[in-house]
This record gives C-alpha cells, structure tokens and sequence, in this order.
C-alpha cells in the first residue's frame, strides 16, 4: 500500500520544482508571431487553440477570417492544426489573443501588389455603392472603383451581382488604398483590336468646349477641337451633335492613361472639307488615312513625305488633351464625407485623428478591429488591421462594354 503520508523531501519534487520545470520548457509567445496551434474547442463566439503555452490561447469570431463570418465551425473544426498569428499579449489570465485574419489580409495585401506588378486584369463583382463609386474584393480585401471609372451607362446602384474586369490604379498597404478601374481594362482589351492611322464609324456621345468624345464600339476616345478640321472651330457644338455618326481615324493610343486621340482633320482632302462638306471627307477617309499611314512610316524610317493634308499639323499639347474617359470626372470619396452621403448599404468611414483627406479613399478601406471589439463593433464594409501592438492605425466614364 502507497504511503500517502511521504513527504516533499521524499518525493523529491516540490510545487516550486514543477513550475521551474514549466517555465524552462514554454516557449516565449509575442504579438507579431506566427505559431502552429490546434483547435481543442469551439466556444459559441471564439475557439481555445493549444499552441504550447501554459494557458490556452483564444481567437474571438471576428478574428477568424478576412470574411465575415457568422459561426466559428465556418473556420475551425476540432482538433484542426494550423497557423495563428499572435494579434496580444496575455491578458491577465495569462491568455494569448489569436488570429487569422490577420494572416490572411497579409498574404492578400501580397498577392494583391503582385497582380499590380504583372499588370494584370482581375475580374470581380460588385457588392455595394455609393455617391463615389463601387466596391469590389479582390483577394478578400475591399476595392474601390471611382464612378469616373466605372464604365458602363448603368446607374450604379445596379451594377452590385455584377461581375466587372478590373485593373489595378494603386495598391497602399500603409494606406490601406486599394482603387481599381473597369475603363482602364475594357480600354486596354478594345486597345488590341485597334491601330494608329485605322478608320472607324463612331457616335457622338458627348460634346465638351474642348472637343467631342466618340463612342467607337463601346470605348470612348476623344475628338479634340484642333483636329476636327485645319480650318478655325469657334466650338464643337458647330460642327457636331450628340448622336451623330462620324468617321473618324486613331491618331493614338495610350493604353496605360486609358486615352484614345481621335482626328477628322486628316482626313480633309482640302482644309476645311469637315465644315464645307463632310459628306466628301467620309467618301475620301480610307484614301486619306493611307496617305497618313505612309507619312508615319516615312517618318519612322527617318524620311520626308507629302503631308496627308496641305494644312501645318497642330501640335497638340499633351496638357490640352484630357483623357477620352474623363467626360464626367468624380472625385474618390475622403474621410471627412459625413455618413449621409455614403449608399444606403451601410458603408462607414472610420478615419483617425491624424487622417487627411489627400490620403484617403474612405470606403476604400480595410479596418480589422482589436480582439477586444465585439462583433456588433465591427463595421460591414469597412475594418481596420491593428499592428501587433493593438493600437489604434490604421482603401477614375464613358465605356459600354
């Protein structure tokens, strides 16, 4: 029978001895790290994750994933292995704080700025609006399209379910500004099919004093004042309207600013045929743009040719051109927009004290809260990524596809 009655110099090993053991073998845990850990139970609003130390670590609900996510086994089921990152020190009860959300908006935030650096064309849907623009994720993360990039004639607020191409305007993880625009990928995608010197049959979409955007199969490109014809033009509005059928030939495209230079003056077989007879002027257009075709090509083997046209060519200052999309410039909404002229699908702005209005692009936005919020803390469409620390820091038409 055990004597039950031994004592600590018997036994040899004391409380004391049992704790020294424990501390020589815990690993030492610090926000910022991420460990492998286990999932040992499921609580209604969080999980306990073994991940070696002397106390189970927590992960709350809103933690879980970049997504919302209504019910801890949406993520984690019992006796799962997987990473955590470490998001607090312990608590008082010697608790870690965990997360996985955190991992998850790093590795997008990296996938995110390598599609940018490969230029490439990203497709998603929209799932809100606002007076701004549109919100799209890519990557799990909250994008924002500026509605002067959002191509298509559709009121906004009917484009959320629908699926848009997208390429990347600016990626800022320090910023948390992730703006992308559907005109520079349908530009860029209509952009291929067509050359410098070609002839097209477009329609006068929108008339402005400093020329005519044309719709040329759903892309727009702009017809600027001084090449409408080598005669003078007081304005456009006298030479055009909305609605009407032109012919027009590209004098040059610029897929990465979205800009498409339209010209009908080329196209005069005697200066000033575009005011005293058009109807001459689209009977001689392919004939012309050959001749301009061949002058470019005299030009890029470093010879002289017979100009397409008896007039001078005006040089167009760059600055003198806006883009052929920007018909209808809007601005990216900033942190200081009061609630009221956010949609109606309850998207907030969280800005902090040291925001300015240049830096941000409010429903841009990704805010992921302290492990201390509650869910009903948490914003729908907008959260914030703490640091390690916890403290408080801190997302541009006239294209019909």
């Amino acid at each position: 029978m055990v004597n039950q009655n031994l004592t600590a110099t018997e036994i040899g090993f004391t409380h004391e001895d049992f704790a020294a053991l424990l501390d020589k073998y815990d690993y030492h845990f610090s926000p910022g790290d991420i460990v492998p850990g286990t999932v040992f139970s499921i609580e209604p609003r969080g999980a306990l994750i073994d991940i070696g130390a002397k106390t189970a670590a927590y992960i709350p609900i809103q933690e879980m994933s970049i997504n919302r996510v209504d019910s801890p086994e949406e993520v984690l089921q019992s006796n799962e292995t997987r990473e955590f990152f470490i998001l607090t020190d312990e608590n008082e009860d010697g608790q870690l704080t965990l997360s996985i959300r955190r991992i998850e908006y790093m590795r997008a935030w990296e996938r995110v700025r390598q599609l940018q650096a490969e230029d490439a064309t990203v497709r998603s849907g929209v799932f809100a609006t606002n007076r701004g623009g549109a919100l799209v994720r890519i990557e799990g993360l909250r994008g924002f399209i500026p509605g002067s990039h959002i191509s298509t004639r559709k009121p906004k607020e009917e484009l959320v379910g629908e699926e848009l191409p997208l390429k990347f305007l600016e990626v800022d993880e320090e910023r948390n500004r992730l703006v992308l625009s559907h005109r520079r990928a349908l530009v860029e995608r209509k952009m291929n099919r067509l050359e410098v010197g070609e002839v097209v049959i477009g329609t006068v979409r929108g008339i402005k004093p400093y020329g005519a955007f044309i719709d040329i199969g759903g892309v727009s490109g702009l017809l600027h004042i001084s090449e409408i014809s080598h005669e003078h033009i007081d304005t456009p509005h006298s030479v055009f309207n909305v609605n009407d059928e032109v012919k027009v030939m590209i004098i040059d495209l610029d897929a990465e600013r979205g800009r498409i230079s339209l010209s009908t003056k080329q196209l005069e077989p005697e200066p000033g045929d575009m005011i005293k007879n058009r109807d001459l002027v689209y009977d001689k257009a392919e004939e012309m743009a050959a001749k301009y075709r061949e002058q470019l090509l005299a030009k890029q083997q470093g010879t002289t040719a017979t100009p397409a046209a008896p007039a001078e060519a005006d040089a167009i200052a760059e600055e003198d051109i806006p883009s052929a999309m920007e018909e209808v410039e809007e601005e990216v909404p900033t942190a200081t927009e009061t609630e009221e002229n956010i949609s109606a699908v309850a998207i907030e702005e969280i800005p902090t004290a040291t925001e300015t209005e240049e830096n941000i692009s409010a429903v841009a936005i990704e805010e992921i809260p302290t492990a201390t919020e509650t869910e009903e803390e948490i914003p729908v469409a907008i959260e914030k990524i703490p640091t390690a620390t916890e403290t408080e820091e801190e997302i541009p038409v006239a294209i019909e596809e």
